[in-house]
This record gives structure tokens, C-alpha cells and sequence, in this order.
């Protein structure tokens, strides 16, 4: 069931891609503009009830409607953004609270792979940089920080068997998709190139010149 609703998920992903390219952000930059923030890493936390509490669980768990569920996620994690990027959020939550109910999870163990592949998705999406690196190496030390009992710094909230089974999930399903989450939830880049010619001491030299970034949108 969770294979098949990441396939039709998968198919709506690239017809999103096709048919949103008119409304897609782009950020047009020329010499000396420094726009977006460069990959980075990220210190993984314990994030057991960080953005899900007990109550909210206590509801999640009684919703049977995918519909339903959708909205009560987009709720509990303030989903904020405008369609279509709210669908393509709320189904990766979606598909997580499934995985989770498939392998008879517990609410707490619930609760932290939704704020686990929440995090994970906010560091894909703070630069349209390439991140790839950064993202799986988040998402190695984030599920180690609940699978090793040494309090404060991380618990034993998972086995080590059920962590290889969440890293598989996330990889097949995120991971391996990075650019696509990317393209829809990022301004796309373009390099605005200007070349100009001028004589300087009767020699023809070639240099760059370019207006300040702006942010434009397709017609």
C-alpha cells in the first residue's frame, strides 16, 4: 500500500514539476551578489515531542480518512505554504504516519520521525544549493541521536533495527528525490551574463558586467 501511494506520489511530483513551471521563483544573479545561504551542517537533537505532542498523537492515531489526515497534519506542523507545495509537504507526512503504523510504532515514535523528516526537509529547502551531502549526513546522526541511550545528548528510541528500516523509508522516499523537493520548494537559479568589450591601452580586453539580483517570475 505505502509502495503504491509513493508511486502515484512520485507521478504527481514531475507533473507538478512540468505544469507549475510558469509560477516558478527564480533568482537572477550577476558579480558581486550574494543572495542565498551556502550548504551547511546541523547539530542532530533529540526532537521526541519537538513539533507532535502526546494529544496531537492521541488524534493522528484515530484518523482512518486521508483527507483527514492531511488536514490535521497540515495543523499540528503548521503547514503554511500555498498549493501545490502544501500537497507535496503534506504527503511526505502522510506516507510517514502510514510507515509507521505498517511497522505498529509507538505515538512517541511517531511523533519524532515526523519532526525527523521534518528537519530534514527545512535543511533540503534553506538553499537552492546542492545539500545532498549535508541532508544525509543530518539524517544518519538524527536517527543515531534516538537510537543510543546517553541522555542528554540522545535516547534509545529506536532499535537498531527499526532505525536501518527508517533510514531505508526516508532514503527511498526523500532521499533519493532531494531535487525534486528542491526544484518545487526553491527559487530556481539563474546566472544573468553580460559581456562588453573595450579598448584599454589599445588592447581589446573581455570582463563581466551585470545589473544587481532581482527576483522575477515567468509569464
Amino acid at each position: 500500500m505505502i509502495q503504491r501511494h509513493c508511486s502515484l506520489f512520485l507521478i504527481c511530483i514531475f507533473l507538478i514539476q512540468i505544469f507549475s513551471h510558469s509560477n516558478k521563483d527564480y533568482i537572477t544573479l550577476s558579480r558581486g551578489t550574494s543572495f542565498f545561504q551556502a550548504p551547511e551542517m546541523h547539530k542532530a537533537r533529540v526532537m521526541l515531542w519537538a513539533d507532535v505532542s502526546y494529544c496531537d498523537m492521541e488524534v493522528i492515531d484515530n484518523i482512518q480518512s486521508i483527507p483527514e489526515l492531511k488536514s490535521t497534519l497540515c495543523s499540528v506542523l503548521d503547514v503554511d505554504h500555498p498549493e501545490p507545495r502544501r500537497g507535496v509537504l503534506l504527503e511526505v507526512y502522510v506516507q510517514m504516519v502510514l510507515f509507521s503504523r505498517v511497522h505498529k510504532f509507538k505515538k512517541e515514535q511517531t511523533s519524532a520521525l515526523l519532526s525527523i523528516i521534518k528537519s530534514i526537509h527545512e535543511i533540503n529547502i534553506e538553499t537552492p544549493l546542492n545539500n545532498a551531502e549535508q541532508c544525509l549526513a543530518h539524517c544518519k546522526e538524527v536517527l543515531l541521536c534516538h537510537s543510543v541511550r546517553r541522555p542528554p545528548f540522545s535516547i534509545n528510541l529506536f532499535s537498531f533495527e527499526e532505525a536501518n528500516c527508517i533510514f531505508k523509508h526516508i532514503y527511498d522516499s526523500y532521499m533519493q528525490h532531494l531535487k525534486l523537493y528542491k526544484y518545487i520548494f526553491t527559487p530556481q537559479v539563474k546566472l544573468d551574463l553580460y559581456l562588453t568589450y573595450s579598448e584599454i591601452m589599445g588592447k581589446e580586453e573581455s570582463f563581466v558586467s551585470g545589473k544587481d539580483y532581482t527576483i522575477v517570475r515567468t509569464a
